[in-house]
C-alpha cells in the first residue's frame, strides 16, 4: 500500500490544522485580554494624574503604542514557535535565516495590515496570519476610539 507524500505546509493533516486554529484562538484571546487590561490600566492611571491635558494625552498615546508592540511580539513569537515545533505548520517565504526579529517584522506588517508582500506565508499558518490582520485592525481601531474619548475628556477640561 502506497502512502501519501508529506507536503510541508499542506492542508492534508487535520491535526496540524486544528493545532494552528487552537494556537490562533489562544494568541488572539491573549492579545484581546492584554489590550483590555492595558486600556483599563491606562484609563485608571490617567484619571489620577494631575496637570495639563497634553501630559495625559501623550501618556495615553505612548501606553497604547506599548500595547500594540507587545501584541505584535506575541503574534511574532507564536509564529516563530509554531514553525520551530513542526514544519508541517507551514513556512514563511522571505525569512531566511530564521530570526525572531524577522517574525516580529512580519507580524508588525500583518498586524497593521500594511502587507508589503516581501514575506509570504504558506500552509496552515496562513490562518493565523489572516486572523492576525483582522485582530490587529480591531485592536488598532479600539485604540483609536480610546484615544478619541481620552482626548475629548482632557481637552474639554483645559
Amino acid at each position: 500500500m502506497a502512502t501519501a507524500p508529506v507536503v510541508v505546509g499542506g492542508y492534508h493533516h487535520w491535526g496540524v490544522n486544528v493545532s494552528v486554529a487552537l494556537a490562533t484562538a489562544i494568541v488572539v484571546g491573549l492579545c484581546v485580554l492584554v489590550h483590555y487590561e492595558g486600556l483599563s490600566l491606562l484609563t485608571r492611571g490617567l484619571a489620577h494624574l494631575r496637570g495639563k491635558a497634553r501630559r495625559h494625552i501623550l501618556r495615553g498615546i505612548f501606553g497604547v503604542l506599548v500595547l500594540h508592540v507587545l501584541e505584535i511580539w506575541i503574534f511574532g513569537l507564536a509564529l516563530y514557535v509554531l514553525l520551530l515545533i513542526d514544519p508541517l505548520f507551514g513556512r514563511i517565504h522571505g525569512i531566511e535565516p530564521h530570526s525572531i526579529f524577522d517574525y516580529v517584522y512580519f507580524s508588525a506588517v500583518t498586524y497593521t495590515t500594511v502587507g508589503f508582500g516581501d514575506v509570504i506565508p504558506f500552509g496552515p499558518l496562513r490562518f493565523m496570519v489572516g486572523t492576525e490582520a483582522l485582530a490587529g485592525f480591531v485592536l488598532l481601531t479600539w485604540s483609536a476610539s480610546f484615544t478619541f474619548v481620552e482626548m475629548q475628556r482632557y481637552w474639554k477640561r483645559d
